[in-house]
């Protein structure tokens, strides 16, 4: 509704599809001709369908509009119609895709406002950033370290970027490994696998930063390479996670270990944190970096307003073309087939009847997956 309010009625046509159309991938080809909803998305492109000698055969030619945008609430179940629309116009209509006139709208996920201004943001990256700058705004750390500087301005946002980062990580890292382990390592815990005493060393390190957690530093047969094994009793049962030799060697490693190389000494005991100006300024005692950073992020948390989007439908019209519909400030996702025939393996995979391979691609991504609906 909002939507067809919206458009410049000039050049934009929108065609509503009620709840989630049919699963091509399954479909025999009379089942998908029978589906009212396939129909009138056919009959709209003016394309036609399938392959044969009647006159309805699919030609991209008389294709009626430049692009086909797919809009979709930010939800489980918008991203599940997302998927189905794909699978149709990959699999009966793929010209279209390869001539590049599929796309995916991008509304935006949340409305900030601080003050009189408002803004309108893309994803939680998005959020994340902008948050941060509101923080940053007028603060200033005393570090409380005899001979240092006061840090503010472009050597605290710096500072503030690295912490960031390190976070990010700990929060992507904590769904297979243990995240007390993973802290410790942004603290300034350095760990070295490269020979077994070395992991032993490790290992005991670890156990002395961790509460009520086992490390043992074993060797794994299978890839050759020592790891640090660390245990939990939880409810009962044994919790285990690895920290292997190759995290060690990795980015998200470096990130971890860069960050607790730059804060460790940085900020003393009687530090103070700082942000605003004149009357309005406020400030918080803080012993440590991420003390300073939570302060600064939770005075822009409380000085922001925010508004989160979760369906197309929470937009009147004017939001809906400010944000996603007006050709000079939307953003769109241009759907391309890189790989032709990964992309028909995925597709079979996912979309298609055996469910043995969906399965076993659901358990080896478990641990990865995010935004999932109970």
């Amino acid at each position: 509704g909002s939507a067809k309010q919206g458009r410049d009625r000039k050049f934009q046509a929108i065609l509503p599809l009620r709840g989630k159309i049919l699963n091509v991938e399954k479909a025999r080809y009379e089942k998908l001709l029978a589906s009212n909803e396939i129909l009138t998305l056919i009959t709209a492109l003016g394309t036609g369908i399938g392959k044969g000698s009647g006159g309805d055969d699919f030609n991209a030619d008389k294709l009626r509009y430049h692009r086909i945008i797919i809009m979709t609430d930010a939800d489980v179940d918008g991203a599940h119609i997302r998927t189905l629309l794909l699978t149709f116009f990959y699999r009966q209509m793929p010209e279209l895709v390869e001539r590049g006139h599929v796309y995916i709208a991008q509304p935006p996920l949340y409305k900030v406002k601080l003050g009189k201004e408002e803004q309108y943001l893309k994803d939680g990256h998005e959020l994340d950033a902008y948050l941060l700058k509101v923080a940053l705004k007028d603060a200033k750390l005393e570090t409380g370290v005899a001979g240092a500087a006061v840090l503010q301005g472009d050597a605290l946002e710096a500072l503030a970027r690295q912490y960031v980062l390190a976070t990010h990580v700990v929060e992507r890292m904590s769904n297979w490994m243990d995240v007390e382990a993973l802290r410790a390592m942004a603290n300034g815990l350095e760990l070295d696998l490269d020979t077994l005493e070395a992991a032993e060393t490790s290992a005991l390190g670890l156990k002395r930063a961790l509460h009520d957690a086992e490390v043992s530093a074993e060797f794994d047969a299978r890839m050759d390479k020592h790891i640090l094994r660390i245990s939990r009793i939880q409810h009962g049962n044994v919790k285990s996670s690895v920290i292997s030799a190759d995290f060690v060697h990795g980015a998200d490693y470096e990130a971890l270990s860069t960050a607790g190389r730059t804060f460790k000494g940085l900020v003393g005991v009687d530090a103070v944190i700082r942000r605003g100006e004149g009357e309005r300024q406020k400030e918080a005692k803080v012993s440590d970096f991420r003390q300073a950073m939570a302060w600064l992020m939770a005075q822009a948390e409380s000085a922001v307003g925010r508004q989160r989007y979760k369906g197309l439908g929470e937009m009147n019209p004017q939001q809906l073309w400010e944000t996603t519909m007006d050709p000079g400030v939307r953003r769109l996702l241009k759907v391309q087939i890189d790989d032709a025939i990964e992309a028909d393996r995925v597709f079979t995979m996912l979309m298609g009847d055996e469910v043995e391979p969906r399965r076993e691609f659901i358990e080896s991504n478990a641990l990865r997956a995010a935004n999932i609906d109970v």
